[in-house]
């Protein structure tokens, strides 16, 4: 390891190191503004309009974001941008959250007048307990002293850190208070990988079924196994499903099949799924039983699901 090399990973590990001391002492800061906060939000009518500039807009627009996607309406908006038009976004039942480290930014002059203007309750978020920020808001969190994780001391790094910790903090706060659900989550994540892990059976499965009655001749769970296509065929008796013909029992009674009824056949007692599991489950099923179909059943058998809707969903 060259010289270099030792000194760049020494760097990256101070830096760390000092963001993590400055979360410890904010978890160990918060107090009654955090939870006056929360119930603010709560309490709420509108949206949760988020705001900050420069470094702390970014970290705006991320906590909008994550607001948004768990359970608490949310809109970022630009302070310079509301200056020129976008205060009309903030309307009255709203809740504004401002965040600014020294809580003087001067693109915010406008915003905050707008918060007393028409009585819009304001969270501010700052380093500075007597800036212009803290003192109109209705409730102050104020980050604790930390240093930035530059030697400097002038690039946000550290201060923008705990300012996203803390927003993480409030969203996961609201999430749980409001009992939101992986159910309520996939709601809001209907994409990509995530929402195909929140994808329940009965989003996937075919509700055309392969079933066949157990005393019927194995010739007709020929026909029924090579018309639906799945490889399997349902046996039931009395319209209950007892049991499955999969390729492997085909071949276990190749001698003589088709002097066999489905009931002599089947494999007994099948493995099934409700509807409301979660698509991830089945497949977890599919692969501990090495099996490619489960059927699907509440009371009764009610849909059937393939491994390849599973992979054309995304889910493995």
């Amino acid at each position: 390891m060259t010289s270099s090399t030792t000194d760049l990973l020494a760097t990256a590990r101070r830096v760390i190191a000092t963001e993590a001391e400055a979360l410890v002492a904010l978890s160990a800061s918060l107090d009654g503004a955090f939870t006056a906060a929360v119930d603010l939000i709560l309490q709420s009518r509108g949206r949760v309009i988020v705001s900050g500039m420069g470094k702390s807009g970014h970290i705006a627009r991320k906590i909008a974001a994550t607001f948004a996607s768990t359970g608490t309406p949310a809109q970022f908006v630009h302070p310079a941008e509301a200056s020129h038009g976008d205060l009309g976004m903030v309307t009255e039942g709203d809740v504004a959250l401002v965040l600014s480290n020294s809580g003087e930014t001067p693109e915010l002059a406008d915003l905050l007048a707008h918060t007393r203007r028409f009585d819009i309750p304001l969270i501010g978020v700052a380093s500075r307990a007597d800036s212009a920020l803290m003192r109109n808001a209705d409730v102050a969190i104020l980050l604790p002293p930390a240093p930035e994780a530059c030697q400097t001391g002038i690039v946000p790094t550290t201060s923008t850190t705990m300012t996203l910790a803390l927003g993480d903090a409030l969203a996961i706060a609201l999430m749980e208070h409001r009992k939101f659900t992986p159910e309520h989550f996939r709601v809001f994540h209907p994409g990509g990988k995530l929402g195909a892990k929140l994808l329940k059976v009965r989003d996937l499965m075919h509700k055309d079924l392969p079933l066949i009655d157990t005393g019927r001749p194995m010739s007709e769970a020929l026909i029924t196994i090579s018309r639906h296509g799945f490889g399997v065929v349902g046996v039931t008796e009395n319209g209950t499903l007892t049991g499955i013909i999969t390729d492997g029992d085909l071949r276990r009674h190749m001698d003589g099949l088709l002097s066999h009824t489905a009931g002599q056949v089947m494999t007994p007692n099948p493995r099934t799924i409700k509807p409301d599991a979660l698509a991830e489950q089945a497949l977890a099923m599919m692969n501990d039983r090495k099996i490619t179909c489960l059927f699907v059943k509440d009371t009764e058998a009610c849909g059937i699901l393939h491994i390849h809707d599973l992979l054309r969903a995304g889910v493995v």
